[in-house]
């Protein structure tokens, strides 16, 4: 999330007069992320109670083919009780509209907090969430490829270019194509697949106190291997910000917690690993390019990719292979 496009009270009425939420009482522009305009709208609600809403305007990395992809997923999700927020149609029901010719929706606004220091009981329901969102998305009719696969990797970090990438660090041009090489040659091609989150970070969740409200910001949703939806999850929620320290407690509580709705199959077991080598490079690439090319003026504040290249060390020791049951 973030604010890369500057609305006025009037215009953002405007909007809101477009759905059957009320009138428009407050808008907030939200600044953590990078890729979209967001803004926590409050309205007067259609029985006067009051209401809140995200607005959403995708800016970056979001093609508008692939918003009834992912629109749709947030209701079929809703629609077999996982914590998910609905997409409010327009009054033409509509899921998404369009503004000086970008796209936007609004989407329902859900209880609870993002936590920063979470707790194995707080990674274990995370864990139960994200394999019941896999279970519950097994019928959902629609597919969309991962825009950000192996090879999204490697144009962007080929956008960084080795001088870029060593200014971020000097050590980092040589990990990168070392790294690449490795995830070519040994990516799987024969797990289990299925529709994934693909970017469950602690703020993607919210959570009232150790149960989970809400997984949100699913713009990076897509069809792919379901255990890297796995790695994805365990890199991001079982580090410190910086990457550097390791929580087994917070692992093992996360895996124990997907287990106990969906078992993790022996050969996804055995490749988790280096999907979460892949995990790490993905954000590392993503982070290395939003380092040296988000603009100056966005309201936006950018995130170490270093802290994604220790993980990503972290993942390549064959003696943090056990973590996972792996060998």
């Amino acid at each position: 999330m973030a604010v890369y496009t500057k609305l006025g009270a009037e215009t953002l009425a405007d909007i809101v007069g477009a759905f059957d939420v009320g009138q428009l009482v407050s808008a907030k522009g939200i600044a953590e992320g990078v890729s979209n305009s967001n803004w926590l709208l409050e309205t007067t609600g259609t029985d006067g109670g009051g209401a809140r809403f995200i607005l959403t305007m995708y800016e970056m990395r979001v093609e508008v083919e692939d918003l009834p992809f992912f629109l749709g997923l947030l209701d079929h999700l809703a629609a077999r009780d996982c914590p998910v927020p609905r997409t409010i149609h327009d009054r033409e029901n509509r899921a998404f509209r369009f503004h000086d010719g970008k796209a936007l929706a609004l989407i329902e606004f859900l209880p609870g907090v993002s936590v920063s220091d979470p707790t194995p009981a707080q990674a274990r329901a995370v864990g139960g969430a994200l394999a019941q969102m896999h279970l519950a998305a097994r019928d959902f009719p629609e597919t969309r490829a991962n825009g950000m696969d192996l090879s999204a990797w490697k144009e962007l970090l080929g956008g960084c270019g080795r001088e870029g990438l060593a200014g971020i660090d000097p050590s980092l041009p040589d990990l990168v194509e070392r790294e690449l090489a490795f995830l070519s040659a040994n990516w799987p091609g024969d797990l289990p697949c299925g529709v994934i989150h693909a970017d469950l970070f602690p703020d993607n969740v919210l959570m009232l106190g150790g149960d989970v409200s809400g997984l949100i910001d699913f713009y990076f949703a897509c069809n792919d291997i379901t255990a890297y939806d796995i790695a994805v999850t365990h890199a991001a929620w079982c580090f410190d910000a910086d990457g550097g320290a390791f929580d087994r407690a917070l692992s093992d509580a996360l895996l124990a917690g997907y287990e106990a709705v969906r078992p993790i199959l022996p050969e996804e077991r055995a490749m988790l690993p280096v999907l979460g080598r892949g995990a790490a490079m993905r954000f590392l690439a993503t982070r290395a390019y939003d380092w040296l090319h988000t603009p100056a003026d966005a309201l936006v504040t950018r995130k170490d990719p270093m802290a994604f290249a220790r993980r990503l060390g972290f993942y390549a020791d064959p003696e943090n292979a056990a973590m996972f049951g792996a060998s």
